[in-house]
Order: C-alpha cells, then sequence, then structure tokens
C-alpha cells in the first residue's frame, strides 16, 4: 500500500522536470517551423499543430507522452473567423491544451461565434438560409502556415490569395409551424371575413365598421412581421406581399360597400332616378344572383298588395287627403324603393362571388411557389 503514493510522487516530480526542461528559454509568440494545421469546425473548434520545440523522449520521464498546459504559455494559431458580427474575433475559451511527446499539440477549446449571413426573406416563414463561416489566420501568410481541413468537409481557397482560408457551409431551414399558426392563419380568417362583408344586409350599419376592424387588425399585423424579420429593400418576404395583398382586397370591400349602401338607400326623393340600362340588368338580366319568390318586377307582391289596399281604403276614408295625393305616386315610389334595394342586393351577391374567388385564388398564387420549394426540398 506505500508503494502507490512513492509512484504518485515520482510520477509528479517527472512531470514537473519534464515541464521545466521543456518551457526553459520557451518563446511563446515564436512561430513553430512545422506547416501542419489541421482545423475542424463542429460543436468543438480542434486545431492540432506541430511545435519542434516541445518534444522530449518519454524514457527520460518515466514514460510521459502528453501533458496538458494552459494554452496562454504556448504559441497559438491566430485562427479568426473573418466575418464575425460581435467584434470578437477569438470567440474562443482558452482551455488547456494537450501536448504530446512529439511535438503534437491538440488544442479543443468551445468556441461561440456570432457570424455574418445575408437573409434572403423572399419565401418567409418557408425560407431556407446558406450561411457560411471563414476561417483563416489574422496574422501569418500561406508561406508560414498552411491550413488543412478535416472531418466535416470544407472548401480551401488559397489559389492567388497569400492568405488561405477555410469556409464551411450551412444551410438552415425555418420551421414554419409558429409563423403559420400565429400569422397565416389569422390573415386568412381576416380575408374570408372581408368577404363575408357582402353578405350582411344594407340596412345594417356594420358593414363598414366590420371592413375598418379588418383593416386594423391587418395593420397590427403588419408592425408585428416588422419586428421579426429584417429590414430589406431587395425583397418582399412572402407574408408581407399576402398582408399587402389582403390590405388591398380590404380597402376595395370598403370602397364597393359604400357604393352599395349608396345603392341601396336611393329613391325618387333623394333625385335617383333608375335609368333604363340599370333596369333591364339588375331587374331582368342578373334576378337569379337573388333568390325570388316571384319572377316578374321587383318586390313582395303581397307586401305591395297589402299596401295598395291599405293606401286605397285610406284614400276612400279620407277623402280630403285622397284629393290632393294621388294613389299612383305611392306605389310608384314603394316601386323605386324596392327596386333600388334589390339592385343593392344583387351587387352584393356578385361581389361576394367576385371577393371569393380573388381571395382564394390570391391565397394559391401566393404560397404555391414557397410550398414547392418546402415539400421538394425538405
Amino acid at each position: 500500500s506505500s508503494v502507490g503514493p512513492e509512484c504518485f510522487v515520482s510520477l509528479a516530480e517527472r512531470e514537473e522536470a519534464l515541464l521545466r526542461d521543456l518551457f526553459q528559454g520557451y518563446q511563446r509568440w515564436v512561430r513553430p517551423d512545422e506547416k501542419n494545421q489541421l482545423m475542424t469546425t463542429n460543436v468543438w473548434l480542434w486545431q492540432e499543430w506541430l511545435d519542434y520545440k516541445l518534444r522530449w523522449n518519454p524514457e527520460n520521464y518515466g514514460g510521459i507522452t502528453s501533458i496538458r498546459v494552459p494554452s496562454e504559455s504556448i504559441w497559438l494559431p491566430d485562427i479568426v473567423l473573418y466575418e464575425n458580427a460581435d467584434g470578437r474575433f477569438e470567440g474562443s475559451l482558452m482551455t488547456k491544451a494537450i501536448v504530446r511527446y512529439n511535438g503534437m499539440i491538440t488544442w479543443t477549446s468551445p468556441a461561440s461565434y456570432k457570424s455574418a449571413c445575408t437573409m434572403d426573406v423572399t419565401f418567409f416563414p418557408f425560407d431556407r438560409q446558406n450561411c457560411s463561416m471563414k476561417f483563416g489566420s489574422w496574422t501569418y501568410d500561406g508561406n508560414m502556415i498552411d491550413l488543412v481541413a478535416t472531418g466535416v468537409k470544407g472548401s480551401r481557397r488559397d489559389s492567388h490569395l497569400s492568405y488561405p482560408y477555410l469556409t464551411y457551409s450551412f444551410i438552415l431551414k425555418r420551421l414554419p409551424l409558429f409563423y403559420t399558426l400565429f400569422l397565416i392563419n389569422p390573415c386568412l380568417g381576416l380575408s374570408f371575413l372581408t368577404v363575408l362583408v357582402f353578405y350582411l344586409p344594407s340596412d345594417e350599419g356594420e358593414k363598414v365598421s366590420l371592413s375598418t376592424s379588418v383593416l386594423v387588425s391587418l395593420t397590427v399585423f403588419i408592425l408585428v412581421i416588422e419586428e421579426i424579420i429584417p429590414s430589406s429593400s431587395k425583397v418582399i418576404p412572402l407574408i408581407g406581399e399576402y398582408l399587402l395583398f389582403i390590405m388591398i382586397f380590404v380597402t376595395l370591400s370598403i370602397i364597393v360597400t359604400v357604393f352599395v349602401i349608396n345603392i341601396h338607400h336611393r329613391s325618387s326623393a333623394t333625385y335617383h332616378p333608375m335609368s333604363p340600362w340599370v333596369r333591364s340588368l339588375f331587374l331582368q338580366r342578373l334576378p337569379d344572383l337573388k333568390p325570388r319568390n316571384k319572377k316578374g318586377p321587383p318586390g313582395p307582391e303581397g307586401e305591395g298588395q297589402a299596401l295598395i289596399n291599405m293606401l286605397e281604403q285610406a284614400t276612400n276614408s279620407v277623402r280630403y287627403i285622397s284629393r290632393h295625393i294621388k294613389k299612383e305616386h305611392f306605389i310608384t315610389e314603394v316601386r323605386v324603393v324596392q327596386d333600388w334595394k334589390f339592385v343593392a342586393q344583387v351587387l352584393d351577391r356578385i361581389f361576394l362571388w367576385a371577393f371569393l374567388t380573388v381571395s382564394v385564388l390570391g391565397t394559391i398564387l401566393i404560397f404555391t411557389p414557397a410550398l414547392k420549394i418546402s415539400i421538394l426540398c425538405p
């Protein structure tokens, strides 16, 4: 049991002697003559090189073949990330390096890089980004150190350049589920709410209010997206194109709704007589767009006849009123009001189907290219 501690002390003394002999007169800022440099970028930044000044014979130091030394005490290759975005070119933690008896040094340090990557947000949120990381020496040219990529395949560029560097490219795919649930689906719902505006009766005052509320909601969504995606004047993101399409869509629906409401409230009293072509088009050729109980002139027959009977009874009972007002005037006025209301209903049905068609086709045309890329390139 007494042999173990003695061996441990002997081994520690030999390692101390080894470190003392190795670093006696060692200058860490002097570059080794060897040109071998191996670098692999993965989770860890793994670098290997040969330093001829850090060699020893294991037999002279109790069979010690490797030691771990602080990386600050030896020469380190100044390999940096060129396209760094935070000003920290090194990006590595100064962990200990492993020095082997043949001069091979292995330095595996965790690195945290923030590299610049130009983003293409054309198909956001179904986009793919191609980013690259370029590593190279900051001060030593190709005549002093060489770079060799191992493990993960890298692209080397040194043809006519005096400073060789290694480039690693990454293809990143965004997961669109979050944006689909909380951005695209609400926008789809708002677009179909716009279509339902034309299904509301023109007598109600909620038609313009609903369209205005949808427009305000879309404005809020645009502000949310502006905070998420990077600002770029080169391309418009896919979701931005769709929101712009819906905003134009809603604006046109408001204009059309105001026009239809104006048609609905026209009468002879407002000095809006119905033109013959309007009567022919909307009362004779397009009556099937608005389901009715009869095929004749517009207006419910029962209600019109009841009103006529009521007017006839009133004229018979009140003689002094019937002398000044003609029964035909009331009948004509009622018929004109009913005709304009029917024209407004026909216009509502026409715009309902027109806007529904445009909404569906526009949604398909905008999102089809992105869905093709997402399906064909999983």
